[in-house]
């Protein structure tokens, strides 16, 4: 760790890479759906599922992500960023070894369960930990490294999915858990939790490690807003009884609610989500089989289309880290939704013509490239971002909190939208679905575009100043 080759640098790599390698984890549980119902609708299933229950064990992960997003905040700021996210590990081995040992579908439910627990505590976490380690600089491309990496876990999920049993996959779901677990042990504690525990001599030691010496304001900015924190909740009276606790948190909670600094973050958060699990990635993810059949058709190589989706993704996720060092947060955010709902409108005027003959003239390359086009919208705008945006956004004070509330809706998005697709392609049809999503998208967009401040290349402790109205202009 200590070699002079080890450059800071190379440590915000490697604590990237934890973080990316849990966050793969996360394509891998929402991408099992596309690869793992069709195998248990089988005849020979030792599993037999119907319409019902095979929409469960698809959506039950977007419930129980709420739960982890329950349980991070208090983890990561009690015991620290790492222990929470060793702990999402144990919980996502713990969910793989349940999909492998299911012999039933309330098994595999909860199963599913488990692993939504864990993807709900790395959701708030892995932006938090790269936006507390890495430069201001780098930081925009080493977030968007997160939906590159759930990209790349879509990919492996249906590659291996589709031509192995579910079993054997999750067997090799559980190697790439472990792996990520070995490199996670090697990563340090973050120098702004260090920080806000009063433990300054070991947040210089981590954060000089991490950034070099060149970034010592910033260092220094954090330590003494820290200590003015605690300077501040030294002046009170600490509360004996547990009613007096009860009190003092309601108290707190009262004031809390009020800061504008708590209050923004989440108002934008809250659209940005929710624009996100709108954006059509779920379809992607989830329902990539009936995408590629309703607008495609059955004229073409079904598992080849899938596999090349994945791999644009991936694609353009990569593309993706080279704009969002040169474009600013707000001007790329606009740019790529407004493509994501000009994609919605043309999908859904192309499948209603296809669907009455309306048509002068079709081909399977139409839709393919329109399916392509739409998921480079998908990968390189509100999905990322999202990403991006939660781990610049959030106070330093609130940012359990903040993180906790604001993933809760991304949750209830992830889950509702999961669970209702099957519905809305049989009762509204292709054509309205996308439409209605589109004007969910549309709205977040406005909202997003009048609230949501620059980020770029700008500190934590500047983004935090502008959220609390003491605006500074970006560098």
């Amino acid at each position: 760790m200590s070699a002079p080759c080890f450059t800071p640098f190379l440590k915000q790599c490697l604590v990237t890479g934890g973080v990316a390698l849990n966050m793969a984890g996360m394509g891998l549980v929402l991408g099992l759906s596309t690869v793992l119902l069709p195998q248990l609708r089988a005849p020979d299933s030792t599993i037999q599922i119907d319409d019902s229950s095979g929409s469960w064990i698809a959506a039950i992960p977007g419930f129980s992500i709420i739960v982890g997003n329950f349980i991070v905040p208090s983890i990561m700021t009690k015991f620290g960023r790492k222990i929470a996210i060793l702990t999402t590990v144990a919980i996502s081995t713990i969910g793989w070894l349940c999909i492998v040992l299911s012999n039933s579908v309330e098994f595999m439910i909860a199963a599913r369960f488990l692993q939504g627990i864990s993807i709900g505590m790395i959701t708030i976490l892995g932006p938090v930990i790269i936006g507390e380690c890495t430069s201001p600089k780098n930081r925009g491309s080493f977030l968007m490294t997160i939906s590159l990496s759930i990209g790349f876990g879509v990919l492996l999920i249906h590659t291996i999915g589709i031509y192995l049993h579910w079993k054997t996959t999750s067997y090799i779901c559980i190697a790439f858990v472990l792996l990520d677990l070995f490199i996670v042990l090697l990563t340090p504690e973050t120098p702004s939790w260090l920080s806000s525990q009063g433990r300054y001599s070991e947040c210089r030691k981590v954060f000089r490690s991490l950034r070099g010496d060149a970034e010592e304001a910033e260092l220094e900015k954090m330590i003494e807003a820290d200590i003015a924190i605690d300077k501040e909740r030294e002046t009170g009276d600490e509360p004996k009884t547990f009613v007096d606790k009860m009190k003092s948190n309601f108290h707190y909670l009262k004031v809390t609610v009020k800061e504008r600094a708590f209050c923004r973050p989440i108002f934008i958060m809250l659209h940005i989500y929710t624009m996100a699990q709108w954006s059509g990635v779920n379809i992607v993810t989830s329902y990539t089989l009936d995408l590629v059949l309703r607008v495609i058709g059955n004229d073409v190589d079904v598992a080849a289309m899938v596999i090349s989706i994945d791999i644009q993704r991936l694609i353009s996720s990569t593309i993706s880290l080279i704009i969002i060092k040169k474009i600013r947060r707000r001007l790329l955010i606009f740019i790529t939704v407004t493509l994501n709902i000009i994609t919605f409108l043309v999908l859904a005027g192309y499948t209603y013509g296809k669907e009455n003959n309306l048509l002068p003239y079709d081909s399977p390359h139409i839709g393919i490239v329109l399916v392509h086009v739409h998921v480079f919208s998908i990968v390189t705008g509100a999905l990322p971002l999202s990403y991006v945006l939660s781990g610049e956004l959030y106070p330093m004070q609130y940012k359990g909190l903040c993180g906790g509330i604001s993933s809760l809706f991304m949750s209830i998005n992830v889950f509702l939208v999961v669970k209702t697709i099957p519905v809305l392609f049989s009762s509204l049809g292709f054509p309205l679905t996308y439409l209605l999503y589109g004007c969910v998208v549309g709205y977040c967009l406005f909202i997003v575009t009048i609230f949501l401040p620059e980020t770029k290349d700008r500190t934590l402790q500047d983004i935090e100043e502008e959220l609390r109205g003491r605006k500074s202009l970006p560098q």
